[in-house]
């Protein structure tokens, strides 16, 4: 079985960024991540808040940073994490993936949000029709067809904005509102849940299944930490995920010694 200082789960902003900073600190990382390194901010066509950077991609961005974190030599697994638990006597953790199990002495927990899912209401009404959850990736393959948009904010307005110059046309309904029956495609835009399932009985969790932790990234188990979209906050933006990720990463620092 393989032993590191670090386990980080999730690869993007905040999770790259803490392996970073550990790097930096000559610990020994291992960056898990289930699907793709970057996050939800890859599907992102033109990311203009980021300090420095004027209309760069999502996927551009996050593989600067991933490439960043990798000549420092974190190492970065595409697995995912099924289980966390105590190893016993020796204080450190064990994390089962779906293909091996390592052991730590401390975790970073930066798994992110997904995105909500269709109530079983509007799903029924959608039938057969494909849904998305992300116009950037999907959108192309409706040119000048009808859509419609489910959900209210500013990422149903982005989704929107991003259709209106493809399709023919665009419907903008609501949770719960029927379906215009000539969308030949649904996409979602209904908020974000965090990825926290498997962490039940392992940390403190609010109602709303965010891990509860503070601006010092410190969860109600000592050894473990939480950083960016799946911490309790305020603001879930990229430059408080790279934040998060630095915190989150002296934080584990100060607390190997």
């Amino acid at each position: 079985m393989k032993k590191y200082d670090c386990i980080v789960v999730g690869a993007g902003m905040a999770g790259l960024t803490a392996a970073i900073y550990l790097r930096r600190a000559g610990r020994s990382v291992l960056v898990l991540e289930s699907v793709m390194h970057g996050g939800q901010i890859i599907n992102m066509s033109r990311i203009e808040n980021w300090p420095g950077e004027f209309g760069i991609s999502g996927a551009d961005l996050m593989n600067k940073i991933y490439h960043q974190a990798n000549n420092l030599g974190a190492e970065v697994e595409y697995e995912e994490v099924l289980e966390i638990s105590r190893s016993g006597d020796d204080k450190k953790f064990l994390v089962k993936t779906d293909e091996n199990e390592y052991a730590c002495s401390a975790i970073i927990l930066a798994m992110g949000t997904e995105p909500r899912r269709l109530s079983e209401k509007q799903a029924a009404d959608a039938g057969k029709r494909p849904i998305s959850y992300c116009a950037t990736c999907d959108g192309a393959l409706y040119k000048d067809k009808p859509v419609v948009v489910v959900g209210s904010g500013n990422t149903a307005k982005h989704e929107m904005k991003y259709l209106e110059g493809i399709c023919s046309k665009v419907y903008h309904i609501h949770h719960d509102d029927p379906i215009p029956a000539d969308a030949t495609a649904v996409f979602v835009a209904i908020g974000r849940v965090p990825n926290t399932k498997i962490l039940k009985g392992l940390v403190d969790l609010d109602t709303n299944g965010y891990v509860v932790a503070g601006e010092d990234c410190k969860t109600s188990t000592p050894g473990i930490f939480a950083a960016g979209d799946c911490r309790t906050k305020s603001v879930r933006q990229l430059v408080t995920a790279a934040g998060d990720g630095a915190v989150a990463g002296e934080a584990v620092r100060e607390f190997l010694k």
